[in-house]
C-alpha cells in the first residue's frame, strides 16, 4: 500500500489525470481512488481483448472539487472508408481503443483524448499515430459541441522528436509544448538537462492544436513542467479559474 499511497499523493497534485495500463482486475488504481477520497471521481474504459491489448484499460481521474464532467464520454474506432487510410496504413482498430471524455471548469468545456499505442516497431506504432493525427484533426474541425479545446494525451511511445513515430503524431498539426521536451518522460532517461531533447523517450505526451487548425481554441493552455516525475501539469486558463491536466 505504500506505493499506492505515493501515487495517490503526487496524483493530488493535478485536477484531471489520463492513466494508462490499468490491468483488467484494477485493483491497484481501485485502492488508489480509495485513498484519494470522495472527492475524487473516475472513468474507466472495458479492457481491449487481444495479445496487443495486454489485458489494459485506460482511466481518467479528476477532482470533482474542482472540475466537473462535460457531457461527452467515448471511444474512438476507425472506419478507414471516411479516414481515406489504404488497409496497408492501419489494419483493423487500435491496440487500445482510444478513449475521449470532455470536462468542464467554470464555463469552460475541454476534451481530453487518451491513447496508449501499441508496443512494438517504430514501423508498428506509426499506424496508430497517423490515425489518431488524423481522426483528431476531422473532430477539431467539425463544429459539434464537444469538439472545441480538444487536447490529447498519453503514452505514444514516441521514441525521440522528428522521428517518423513524432512526424506521424504531429502530420495533422497536433504541437506538443516546447517546454516539454528536456521533461524525462521515463525512470530510465537521463534528467540532465544539458542532454539534447531529441535523444530522449517521448513516449508521455501532450498536444492540442493551434487555432488555425481547430474550430475554436476558447481558453489558454500554458505549461510548466517539473522535473523528476513523468507527470506533465497544464494548467487550463478560464475566465472562471484553471484546471491542471497530467498524464
Amino acid at each position: 500500500m505504500s506505493n499506492v499511497a505515493v501515487i495517490a499523493q503526487v496524483t493530488r497534485r493535478f485536477d484531471v489525470l489520463a492513466v494508462q495500463e490499468v490491468r483488467r482486475s484494477a485493483q491497484a488504481f481501485l485502492a488508489m481512488m480509495t485513498v484519494l477520497g470522495p472527492d475524487w471521481q473516475y472513468v474507466v474504459t472495458d479492457v481491449s481483448d487481444g495479445a496487443a491489448g495486454n489485458g489494459e484499460r485506460l482511466a481518467f481521474v479528476w477532482d470533482g472539487s474542482r472540475v466537473r464532467l462535460g457531457g461527452l464520454a467515448c471511444e474512438l474506432v476507425v472506419a478507414p472508408d471516411a479516414a481515406g487510410l489504404p488497409p496497408d496504413v492501419l489494419a483493423g482498430q487500435f491496440a487500445r481503443t482510444p478513449h475521449a471524455v470532455s470536462f468542464a471548469r467554470g464555463s469552460q468545456v475541454f476534451t481530453l483524448t487518451t491513447l496508449y499505442v501499441r508496443y512494438g516497431t517504430t514501423a508498428e506504432r506509426t499506424p496508430e499515430l497517423t490515425e489518431i493525427a488524423a481522426w483528431l484533426a476531422r473532430w477539431a474541425k467539425c463544429g459539434e459541441p464537444w469538439s472545441t479545446n480538444l487536447i490529447a494525451l498519453g503514452d505514444f511511445n514516441i521514441d525521440r522528436q522528428d522521428d517518423p513515430a513524432w512526424q506521424a503524431f504531429t502530420s495533422t498539426g497536433l504541437q506538443a509544448p516546447a517546454a516539454m521536451n528536456l521533461l524525462p518522460r521515463t525512470v530510465f532517461d537521463d534528467p540532465d538537462p544539458a542532454a539534447p531533447p531529441d535523444h530522449r523517450h517521448f513516449y508521455d505526451q501532450m498536444a492540442w492544436f493551434p487555432p488555425d487548425k481547430a474550430t475554436k481554441t476558447g481558453f489558454a493552455l500554458r505549461v510548466s513542467c517539473q522535473r523528476g516525475t513523468a507527470l506533465v501539469p497544464c494548467p487550463i486558463a478560464a475566465q472562471d479559474g484553471s484546471a491542471s491536466v497530467a498524464v
